[in-house]
């Protein structure tokens, strides 16, 4: 597929292909957001080039202690999952696989992470931190800046999950949210292969699979991951697409769906769209949920309107009761909740300039 293309430490990226998954390089067509691409057992491949690590311990000199996938094989059944943390499908995989290392990691269960980043503000070590923290992760995170290891997997999609076995082959491969059950299943029988290998005890692995009511709710939008740099912003409507520097923009009356509409001036540039003056973004959308990635260098307040009102009740978690969210942490904001999925005009009034805004995503 041909679309505009951004680049971030040489890599090419295109945006979303669909619910659950966000795609990096498309290969070939995938139109589903859970898919395999193993069509054979093959060996497990090393972590390459990594840029820093969290949750592996402390040296004496008080660095990271780095990890690899080679000290894990023969001892451990491997989850490698690909993901980063501003990425609204994997955040609604991070319960999922929490709770499968909490009721996993003493049966031989290990969890690495690779953290490789959509965005440049995605590779600072502190910012990935906090997210980790965040979202309860204690397992081993392993910083891919460079895409060192997501290069070695000839890895596509956010997120993507690969089962590594006693043995040190690859026999599983999940590509974007869902197949929980699938995979936890997966998780079990490798557990038991393990046990059964080492000439351990089983026990306490056929208890009940995690329930799903517990944990995050899958993606039902049917709008796009959108995004506002020039390098990948094809859905802008009332500008030029692709094209960066300063540019002031005026909203339609009717908004076409899932388009992008600027209001007022932005500096716009290959990732991101910052604000400068009498800044506004208008989008028709169909989803339940609204996310942005955005940051700025000084707190600054966006109004939030859904058709035409202050979002009341339908505001999401970084929304007050006022219909006022302040941006200023590189991360994902929740903007919209409704109680159900439908077709809605969302419009941001940015209250002053130096506002970075990234991407539009949707559940």
């Amino acid at each position: 597929m041909n679309k505009p293309m951004s680049i971030i430490g040489g890599i090419l990226l295109l945006g979303a292909v669909g619910a659950g998954l966000t795609l990096l390089l498309q290969q070939e067509p995938k139109g589903s957001a859970s898919a395999s691409s193993l069509n054979a057992t093959q060996r497990y491949v090393e972590i390459v080039n990594p840029s820093g690590f969290l949750n592996t311990g402390v040296n004496p000199d008080g660095s990271a202690k780095p990890i690899t996938i080679g000290e894990l094989v023969g001892k451990k059944v491997i989850l490698v999952d690909f993901m980063t943390y501003s990425c609204i499908n994997c955040q609604r995989t991070f319960p999922h696989v929490t709770a499968w290392y909490e009721k996993y990691k003493d049966k031989g269960l290990e969890i690495v992470g690779i953290h490789t980043p959509e965005f440049a503000f995605e590779k600072n070590i502190d910012n990935v931190r906090v997210a980790m923290k965040k979202a309860g992760i204690t397992y081993p995170v392993v910083l891919d800046n460079e895409y060192g290891t997501w290069g070695a997997y000839a890895n596509n999609y956010w997120p993507r999950k690969y089962l590594i076995d006693i043995n040190g082959n690859i026999v599983y491969d999940h590509i974007g949210e869902g197949a929980y059950e699938e995979t936890e299943m997966k998780i079990r029988e490798l557990l038991a292969e393990r046990a059964e290998a080492l000439g351990e005890s089983e026990m306490g692995i056929d208890q009940a699979l995690t329930a799903p009511s517990t944990l995050a709710e899958e993606n039902t939008a049917r709008s796009p991951e959108t995004y506002f740099g020039s390098l990948r912003n094809e859905r802008l409507a009332n500008g030029t697409a692709g094209r960066s520097g300063e540019q002031t923009f005026s909203l339609p009356q009717t908004p076409a769906r899932n388009a992008l509409y600027f209001g007022g001036t932005w500096n716009v540039t290959p990732e991101y769209s910052e604000s400068v003056f009498g800044a506004s973004v208008l989008y028709r959308y169909d989803a339940k949920e609204v996310y942005i990635v955005a940051d700025a260098d000084t707190a600054i307040a966006v109004e939030v309107l859904q058709d035409g009102k202050p979002v009341g009740t339908s505001g999401g978690a970084d929304v007050n009761t006022e219909g006022i969210v302040v941006m200023k942490e590189s991360r994902l904001y929740k903007l919209i909740r409704n109680p159900e999925p439908g077709e809605h005009i969302l419009e941001l009034r940015v209250k002053s300039k130096g506002l970075r805004l990234y991407a539009f995503t949707f559940g």
